[in-house]
């Protein structure tokens, strides 16, 4: 497997894009008929608080809110789909009802609402499944995320922040690492450019190589045997004499 493997399609940008537009229409259809939907939310180990398993992530108490989810949501699809296409669909589905379910379990009893479950089910997938790849375009995307968004670590714990559930954010940070173990991924090559990069390369058939000796230091190859010296006594001489002959001049007739 190559780098090949990792094609641009338009679902790599409308996936995102429409995912966060039908966000926003849900909060714009609460704000204009004046509808409160928040108590469609998760509420913790109650048979009707287990709705929000599946509703609380298109739910929003304020634009700010909603704002601030919105450009990781954008970002984070957009790389799921396009380096983990297979499990896109995966990640995003169950990921929404394993961590909401969690934190069903185990949340304090209020209403929580939001798609930061979310975000952190996505954070915590693209960083531990790169690194178990050990691919290096992977390992480089893990790195890239966890430099952007590494200080969400800190919410996963209790009183960081008033009026957040760090319960849902925990509860996608396990997520996320649960399928980076369940899913699996192709075994990503990396491409052989040079000789001693194959698996079957013998360092001492390398003549670069062989110019080092066991302890590292430089030395000169052995000269060249001498070739055999042609004996021109055992060879015979011939001369060649050439003659010119004229060709004839050919008439032609109208």
């Amino acid at each position: 497997m190559n780098d090949n493997h990792f094609k641009f399609t338009p679902s790599v940008v409308l996936l995102p894009l429409f995912s966060v537009l039908l966000l926003w229409i849900i909060f714009w259809i609460e704000v204009k008929f004046k509808i409160d939907l928040n108590n469609l939310g998760i509420y913790p180990r109650t048979l009707e608080g287990a709705r929000g398993i599946l509703l609380s992530p298109f739910l929003h108490g304020d634009i700010n809110h909603l704002y601030n989810n919105s450009i990781p949501l954008v970002v984070l699809i957009a790389a799921l789909r396009y380096f983990y296409r297979e499990q896109t669909f995966k990640v995003l589905g169950y990921g929404i009802l394993l961590s909401g379910f969690i934190t069903w379990v185990i949340a304090r009893d209020a209403y929580h609402i939001g798609a930061s479950g979310l975000i952190y089910v996505l954070v915590s997938f693209i960083f531990f499944k790169g690194i178990r790849t050990r691919y290096y375009r992977l390992v480089a995307l893990s790195f890239t995320i966890i430099l952007v968004y590494g200080g969400l670590v800190w919410y996963v714990f209790p009183d960081v922040e008033e009026g957040i559930s760090w319960e849902g954010h925990l509860a996608g940070l396990l997520t996320g690492f649960v399928f980076a173990i369940a899913y699996k991924t192709p075994d990503y090559k990396k491409i052989i450019k040079y000789d001693w990069e194959s698996p079957d390369y013998d360092p001492k058939e390398d003549r670069f190589m062989q110019r080092f000796d066991e302890n590292g230091n430089f030395v000169n190859l052995p000269l060249p045997e001498p070739e055999e010296e042609i004996d021109n006594n055992n060879v015979n001489h011939y001369t060649y004499i050439y003659d010119f002959v004229p060709s004839k001049k050919v008439e032609e007739s109208d």
